[in-house]
């Protein structure tokens, strides 16, 4: 058994030593900054990384002193040990990747249990980056018990994702996107920071009078952006989808409208936006526990999908994610159990869609189905199931049967894991942004990168 126990004042001899060896990475400074509250970027930010400041910031306490102050109580005195002064020397930058030998060594005992140490810590070089002396109160009575394992610590970075995204656009010029009816403070803010993160150049399409009060009210200055006056939303909805059709935009952006309203002039059959494919809706998810992007489809478009339209459902998915660098996702097709049943139509529709994937009428991604929920996400519970499948545990693009099931897994995906989501309609002619009052900055500029890289590459496939 491990056991942790200490050395008592009377047992201590000057000389004796004791070490520890760690290696600093980046989330030993995220988990000290969650610790302290110092969440100044240029402490926690890995752009500072490589910076003398971050360095000395690391160095001046922020880790190091800690490894000292873990000997101290676990090793040497060990428990029972009480802090009375500490003086360290810091003689070089400790930075990301440094793996530092911490040592001490008593110095002198005195009166009152007091124990004087010397206190040293080497870089992988050998070169002395900090030196000091510590003072104690040494235990007097003998603590010997089993070690506790402490938990793992996971530190969640919520949209951490969709920053990865926003990267991926770097170099690619923004798209000029129709802004539908921004008539809200939430629907320009949103317009706006995509535009500042150069993802889009905002079109504002809608009446006048009301976007200028809304920017107003949210403090935005309009003088670089293009507006594009209408009479009312119906109306900002139309000229949007015609300056798609001409191209004169890339992309939509949904403002402060309702979606039917948006999509009744995207699919009409004479001046919309339809192409061969059916119009559907991806939900693209940032779930902190969840190992990999997530895509859940469709939760917004498409209320009872026929096979038919599954079928597309499915091929706009794939393509998207082929779009953010995932050349072959894991779709799974989602109902309330394993196995084919004649009771339960999501299972049969699930059945004939990986048989269409073994046809080649989908292409581009591995389909199993039907899985319920737990086994499309979760390795163990499909284990424990018996089900043998490439996708089960590790979907990344989860087909739900309806509306209805969708939306309701997204939001609870949102609300009960703390979910970040964005929101794109796929199958139109251009893409479209489906943001939501209640989406939050980083998921709206997540809608826009997107939008941005699926735009870059459909333009890129055309001959």
């Amino acid at each position: 058994m491990d056991l942790i126990e200490n050395r008592t004042f009377a047992e201590l001899m000057p000389g004796e030593t004791a070490s520890l060896v760690r290696t600093l990475t980046h989330k030993d400074i995220e988990l000290f900054a969650v610790m302290s509250g110092d969440v100044n970027p240029a402490h926690v930010d890995e752009a500072f990384a490589k910076s003398d400041v971050f360095h000395k910031i690391v160095a001046h306490g922020m880790w190091t002193g800690s490894l000292f102050s873990t000997l101290l109580g676990t090793q040497l005195p060990g428990p029972g040990t009480i802090y009375v002064n500490q003086s360290l020397n810091f003689r070089r930058p400790v930075g990301l990747g440094d793996t530092l030998t911490v040592s001490i060594t008593v110095k002198e005992k005195k009166d009152g249990s007091r124990v004087v140490l010397c206190c040293e810590a080497t870089n992988q070089k050998g070169e002395v980056v900090i030196d000091g002396v510590a003072e104690v109160i040494a235990p007097t009575e003998k603590v010997s018990r089993p070690r506790v394992a402490l938990s793992d610590v996971t530190l969640l970075e919520k949209g951490r994702r969709y920053q990865r995204l926003i990267e991926m656009t770097r170099g690619l010029a923004p798209i000029r996107t129709a802004v539908v009816h921004p008539v809200d403070d939430a629907s320009l803010i949103g317009a706006v920071e995509a535009a500042r993160a150069n993802l889009i150049v905002p079109i504002l399409i809608g009446p006048e009078a009301k976007i200028r009060s809304a920017a107003a009210k949210a403090k935005i200055d309009l003088s670089a952006y293009q507006i594009v006056p209408t009479e009312h939303s119906d109306a900002a909805a139309a000229q949007a989808v015609a300056m798609a059709r001409s191209g004169e935009v890339e992309a939509l952006m949904k403002g402060s409208l309702h979606t039917d309203e948006l999509l009744h002039a995207v699919v009409d059959e004479e001046h919309g936006l339809r192409t061969a494919r059916r119009i559907s809706h991806v939900f693209a998810l940032d779930v902190p526990l969840y190992p990999r992007p997530l895509f859940i489809t469709d939760a917004a478009i498409n209320v009872y999908p026929t096979l038919d339209d599954k079928r597309d459902i499915v091929q706009n998915a794939i393509d998207l994610v082929h779009a953010l660098g995932i050349p072959r996702p894991n779709v799974a097709i989602l109902s309330a159990v394993e196995t084919v049943s004649p009771k339960i139509r999501s299972t049969l529709d699930a059945a004939a869609l990986c048989k269409m994937a073994e046809r080649g009428q989908i292409t581009g991604g591995v389909l199993d189905g039907p899985l319920a929920f737990d086994n499309a996400i979760s390795e163990e519970a499909a284990r424990t199931k018996g089900i043998v499948s490439p996708v089960a545990g590790k979907a990344d693009i989860l087909v739900v049967p309806d509306l209805e099931a969708g939306n309701m897994l997204a939001k609870q995906l949102e609300y009960l894991a703390d979910a970040q989501i964005a929101g794109i309609v796929l199958g139109a002619r251009v893409p479209i942004m489906l943001t939501s009052r209640a989406d939050k900055t980083l998921a709206r500029l997540g809608s826009s990168a997107i939008a941005l890289l699926l735009a870059r590459r459909s333009k890129n496939k055309m001959p």
